[in-house]
């Protein structure tokens, strides 16, 4: 088994060293590559990336900001592995617990995993913030039948060719309720990891706003009764 660990990065130039140095020095229990695509930066990330250098490292360059999903969407195009899993730079998210959200599908019990935060006043970023993923997963529970508990997680872990069989199409953050409702919509319910999170604040460089919700919604709905 390969891993492609897919990092879209947007202006990130203070964490993006670390996150890369922190996802290239986990344990891994299988090959793994970090296929990284800078969406745009204007920050000086691009200057950071330039000094970055591992064999299992290759970077890719969008000319402009395209949106999170656009940058998934070309890193799985250059990615090599078996199975993908999704590593924003921000460090929000622990790289060292990768190897636990692959443990299912290495002893057979999954095809598809989430990593899923349990949201504590020492990991949320505001109390609308919680209340939105809340909603969010709510309704595609809802739509679909389901029971998953963190739809907006970052941590998904699945195989590549069924990542690009899906054809994720949005292009913002949309694309983990594009993601996720044609998952559930195939029948695919999720195995869920517990995994550790910490929101970062407005003034951090969070990005994800309430307009990320209303399109996540409109969305699960739209293709839970069309398809697409």
């Amino acid at each position: 088994m390969r891993l492609s660990v897919l990092m879209p990065v947007f202006n990130e130039a203070t964490t993006v060293a670390d996150a890369v140095k922190r996802v290239l020095d986990v344990e891994y229990p299988c090959e793994m590559e970090l296929v990284l695509v800078d969406d745009g930066s204007t920050d000086g990330t691009r200057d950071v990336l330039a000094g970055l250098s591992d064999p299992r490292l290759s970077i890719w360059y969008h000319p402009r900001n395209g949106g999170k999903g656009a940058a998934i969407r070309t890193a799985a195009h250059h990615a090599t592995g078996d199975y993908l899993v999704i590593c924003d730079a921000d460090l929000e998210y622990a790289p060292e617990q990768i190897p636990s959200l692959l443990r299912p599908i290495l002893d057979g019990d999954a095809e598809v995993v989430y990593g899923s935060r349990t949201f504590g006043s020492h990991t949320a970023f505001s109390f609308w913030y919680v209340m939105g993923n809340k909603a969010v997963t709510f309704a595609a529970n809802l739509l679909y039948d389901s029971w998953i508990s963190d739809l907006e997680t970052c941590y998904k872990v699945m195989p590549l060719a069924l990542y690009r069989e899906l054809d994720v199409r949005a292009t913002g953050f949309g694309m983990e309720a594009e993601l996720t409702a044609k998952l559930l919509r195939r029948g695919v319910r999720p195995y869920e990891v517990p995994i550790d999170y910490t929101a970062r604040s407005r003034e951090e460089g969070k990005k994800l706003t309430w307009r990320d919700g209303v399109e996540a919604l409109w969305i699960l709905t739209r293709i839970r009764f069309t398809g697409h």
